[in-house]
């Protein structure tokens, strides 16, 4: 899904892959399904700035700017790009491509096993925190609160965020750093560890045991966004999320 937080390493990932990309899936940014819409209305109305600055700002910011992004590359190279909707389609195009492997980040919805299947070795997703720690849709700002930020590639799994760990690092940041600003740091240091894992898997290791699933850490409530101390969004973060290199998907 478009995101601020994870748009550049993203196309960066893209780039890199050379004729190993085949297929590039993306997700309408106001397609969260209904269980998401329900915590969002228990975080209260002051997540919607950060909502709407982390998935909406850099569409519209690559449409009127025209820079050369996500969408331009897979036209250039000849990459199928599919947005997602059900899940048939989906395993349809992962076996018309013939791909060996689903690399998620950012991801809004959990894949069914079905879909997970129809690649030869599943699927893994790159998520901005220490697993087990801070499954959820934020998790940069969990880490942030408890001093606690790094970055994980796990299995995929038909639950949010609990498959095995392929690899994880404790990522350091600046002090004062917001959530956005945050979880766009952790995703790019994440790349070199994408990188050792493809190289793991092309090699044929197993998959890691799932870990013992700690609580789920949903969308921040106001209260415990004042307890915490940590913003959501700081000085520069919407001015880096109009410079986003969003995909600029057509429908």
């Amino acid at each position: 899904m478009e995101s601020a937080g994870s748009a550049e390493a993203v196309l960066r990932f893209a780039e890199r892959q050379g004729e190993r990309l085949v297929l590039v899936g993306h997700s309408p940014p106001l397609a969260a399904h209904r269980a998401t819409w329900r915590a969002l209305r228990g975080a209260g109305g002051g997540i919607l700035p950060y909502l709407a600055v982390n998935h909406l700002l850099p569409p519209i910011g690559s449409a009127l700017r025209r820079p050369p992004r996500l969408s331009t590359l897979c036209a250039q190279r000849g990459i199928r790009t599919l947005r997602l909707a059900g899940e048939a389609e989906m395993q349809a195009a992962l076996r018309e491509t013939r791909t060996d492997l689903l690399v998620s980040f950012h991801l809004d919805r959990i894949l069914d096993p079905a879909v997970l299947a129809a690649p030869a070795r599943g699927g893994i997703n790159v998520h901005p925190s220490l697993l087990p720690r801070h499954r959820g849709p934020i998790p940069s700002f969990h880490g942030l609160a408890e001093g606690a930020t790094g970055i994980s590639v796990h299995a995929l799994a038909p639950r949010i965020d609990a498959g095995g760990i392929w690899a994880q690092s404790t990522v350091a940041l600046p002090a004062g750093s917001s959530a956005l600003s945050a979880a766009r740091a952790l995703h790019l240091a994440a790349l070199p560890l994408l990188d050792a894992v493809l190289e793991r898997i092309a090699a044929g290791e197993a998959d890691p045991a799932p870990p013992e699933a700690l609580p789920y850490r949903g969308w921040p409530t106001a209260a415990e966004r004042r307890r915490a101390g940590v913003r959501l969004l700081g000085r520069g973060d919407l001015r880096t999320a109009w410079r986003a290199p969003a995909g600029g998907w057509r429908a």
